[in-house]
């Protein structure tokens, strides 16, 4: 990699975090931020990150080319997690996907910006040449203009995503062309 970890990361509050990616020895700090979290944060996950097991199992199984799991930590407490997944094979295998939690302390200072631009940095490293995430339209519109602002292109399927009370929510696939 052109850039190595840890590395530390200032906020536009001035706080300062350290980010690095996620190792086994993070699985109980990392159960502890998803746990920390809002129900209404983790309703929409990807995965159930109240099981213990799941981030357990995360631990154990670490294989940064095809996940690249980043935390970032403020002193020992991890306030964020961000991944860049990708596939080993198929038509999809120069694509990552974009995946990312905040402590809702840490929102709207530029976490999210920077966790997103290193995983951007990191695709392009490992030669991919899209990046993309999916994101529920109304909910997280904050994030889907955030990742237009650093040239995302946006695209909007109603009624796409469903929550865990069975309402359907449109989604915005945004995409990345590196």
């Amino acid at each position: 990699m052109s850039h190595t970890y840890p590395q530390e990361a200032v906020l536009r509050d001035g706080r300062r975090v350290l980010l690095r990616p996620f190792a086994a020895h993070d699985t109980e700090a990392l159960h502890d931020f998803f746990h920390r979290l809002p129900v209404e944060y983790k309703r929409f996950a990807w995965d159930n990150v109240d099981n213990r097991a799941l981030i357990e199992s995360w631990g154990q199984s670490i294989d940064y080319s095809k996940a690249f799991p980043l935390i970032a930590l403020d002193g020992k407490r991890v306030v964020a997690d961000a991944t860049l997944h990708r596939r080993e094979g198929g038509p999809l295998r120069l694509v990552g996907r974009i995946k990312w939690m905040i402590d809702p302390a840490f929102r709207g200072v530029g976490l999210g910006t920077i966790l997103v631009k290193d995983l951007i940095n990191v695709a392009r490293e490992r030669g991919l040449r899209h990046v993309n995430s999916m994101l529920i339209s109304d909910l997280e519109a904050d994030a889907v203009k955030t990742l237009e602002g650093l040239g995302f292109k946006g695209f909007v399927q109603p009624g796409y995503g469903t929550d865990p009370d069975g309402n359907q929510h449109d989604m915005t696939k945004l995409i990345l062309k590196l």
